[in-house]
C-alpha cells in the first residue's frame, strides 16, 4: 500500500517544524552564520506556525529576520537562579555575581559605542559606569587592575563572543589578560538590540527591590476576565513544562492547581505534538521527559569525578525519606566515597579540604533537576529523587540446560 504523497509531506512538515522549535528552546538566540546556521533556516521556514503557538501558550515573542532569531524567553519562576550563565569553556564554570553586573556594564557601554571597539577602550568605559553611587552602595567596585578581574572581564567577553553580539577582528583575550596586548571587536548591533527579554523597558520599572523589579520586568498586563486569566494559567503553566525538569503540584498556586487538573491532557499533548517531549505524570507532579536527551543544560548521570560523586549523593539521599540532611553530613560522606571510589577519582577530588566544593556542586546540580530543595538547615529529596534509589542486589539462578532460567546477574532496584 502507497502512503498518499500529501502524507509525507505532512510528516516532513511535522518533523521539520519540532526540530525548530527544539533548536529555539536549546539556543533562544539563532544566527544565520556559525554553528547554528541550519537550525535558523529551519525556524526561518516555519517562523509563522512557531510565532503563533509560542505567543498562543507560552507569551514568548519570536522575532525573525535575516540575520536572526530570538526567542523572548521569560522563565515560569522568574527568581530560579539554579541555572546560571555559564564560561564559554569546557568547566563551564557559573557566573559570579561580578560577573553578571560586568555582563550588564558591558552591554549598556556597547549599546552606547561605535561599530567597531577595543576591550581597553570597553574596559574604560565598565569602570566610568560602574563608578555609579548605586553600584558603589552596592559594594560593587572594578578597577581592572588585578588579575582575576580582567578574567571575569574576558570572561564576558567570550560569553558575547559566543552569542555573536561580539566578532573578534584582531588580537586575543589572553593577551589582555596578562597585559601583552589588545583585541578589536565588531559589534553585532542588531544581535546586540534583541538580546535583552522582558516585556517592559527596564527603565520604565519603580520597584525598589530586585525581587519587586524583577516581578515587574516579566509582569504579564492587567487582567480583567476570566478568558484572559485562563490564558495566563495556559502560558505560566506550559512555560514551567518546557523549561522545568519537573512540574511538583505543592508549588503551584490553588488557581494553577485547578486549571492543571482540568486541561491536563491538553497542555502535554499540546508540547509533545510541538517538541517530542513525552509527560510522565505522576502523583506528586509532572516530568515532560525527552526522549532524545539533547532538550537539557544539566545532565544527569554523567561522566567524569564530579558527576559520579553526584550520583552516589543521590543514592545515598533517597536513603533518608523526607528528612533535611545538613550539608556537613553530605561532605562526611563525601570523605568516605572517595576512600571507597580513590581509583576512580581525579587527584584533586580525593585532596583533603576538597569534600566541600565536591558536595556543593553535587547539591547544586540536583537543585537543578528539581531532585532536592535547599532549606536554611540543608537539603531535602524531591519525590523524582526516587528514581535512583538502588534496592537489594538480585542473583538469579544460572540457566541450565533445557531450562528457561538466565544466568546469574545483578538487578537494580526499579522503585
Amino acid at each position: 500500500m502507497t502512503t498518499p504523497l500529501a502524507e509525507v509531506l505532512d510528516g516532513q512538515h511535522a518533523a521539520e517544524r519540532r526540530k525548530a522549535a527544539r533548536a529555539l528552546l536549546k539556543q533562544p538566540l539563532l544566527l544565520a552564520h556559525g554553528a547554528y546556521a541550519d537550525e535558523f533556516r529551519l525556524v526561518r521556514r516555519h517562523a509563522s506556525e512557531l510565532r503563533d503557538w509560542f505567543d498562543r501558550n507560552t507569551g514568548w515573542s519570536l522575532q525573525v529576520d535575516a540575520e536572526t532569531a530570538r526567542l523572548g524567553k521569560i522563565p515560569g519562576v522568574p527568581d530560579d537562579a539554579t541555572h546560571p550563565a555559564r564560561e564559554v569553556t569546557r568547566s563551564a564554570v557559573p557566573f559570579s555575581r561580578r560577573r553578571y553586573v560586568l555582563l550588564c556594564l558591558a552591554l549598556a557601554a556597547l549599546e552606547r559605542g561605535e561599530a567597531q571597539i577595543a576591550l581597553g577602550r570597553l574596559a574604560d568605559q565598565i569602570m566610568l559606569d560602574a563608578k555609579d553611587p548605586q553600584l558603589a552602595a552596592a559594594g560593587i567596585q572594578f578597577t581592572l587592575d588585578r588579575r582575576d578581574e580582567r578574567l571575569d572581564l574576558a570572561a564576558v567577553v567570550r560569553l558575547l563572543l559566543h552569542l555573536g553580539v561580539l566578532r573578534r577582528v584582531a588580537g586575543d583575550e589572553d593577551a589582555y589578560v596578562s597585559g601583552a596586548g589588545d583585541v578589536l571587536y565588531d559589534v553585532e548591533r542588531r544581535v546586540l538590540a534583541g538580546l535583552l527579554a522582558t516585556r517592559r523597558g527596564p527603565s520604565t520599572v519603580r520597584a525598589e527591590t530586585p525581587d519587586a523589579r524583577l516581578a515587574e520586568l516579566a509582569a504579564e498586563t492587567a487582567l480583567d476576565s476570566d478568558e484572559l486569566r485562563f490564558r495566563a494559567l495556559r502560558r505560566s503553566l506550559t512555560r514551567r513544562l518546557l523549561d522545568d525538569p519537573v512540574l511538583y503540584y505543592d508549588e503551584l498556586t490553588d488557581a494553577e492547581l485547578g486549571y492543571l487538573t482540568r486541561q491536563r491532557g491538553f497542555l502535554t499533548a499540546r508540547i509533545s505534538e510541538l517538541t517530542g517531549l513525552v509527560a510522565e505524570v505522576r502523583a506528586e507532579g509532572i516530568a515532560m521527559v525527552d526522549p532524545e536527551d539533547d532538550l537539557t543544560d544539566v545532565r544527569m548521570p554523567e561522566s567524569g569525578t564530579r558527576g559520579h560523586i553526584t550520583l552516589l549523593l543521590a543514592e545515598y539521599l533517597t536513603a533518608v525519606g523526607g528528612l533535611v540532611v545538613p550539608m556537613g553530613d553530605l561532605e562526611r560522606r563525601v570523605v568516605e566515597l572517595a576512600a571507597e571510589h580513590s581509583g576512580f577519582w581525579s587527584k584533586s577530588a580525593r585532596e583533603p579540604g576538597a569534600e566541600a566544593d565536591l558536595a556543593e556542586q553535587a547539591v547544586a546540580r540536583l537543585a537543578a533537576l528539581g531532585l532536592v530543595a535547599r532549606t536554611a538547615d540543608g537539603v531535602v529529596p524531591r519525590p523524582a529523587l526516587a528514581r535512583y534509589a538502588v534496592g537489594q542486589t538480585v542473583v538469579l539462578e544460572p540457566r541450565t540446560a533445557g531450562t528457561a532460567q538466565v544466568p546469574a546477574q545483578r538487578k537494580a532496584y526499579l522503585p
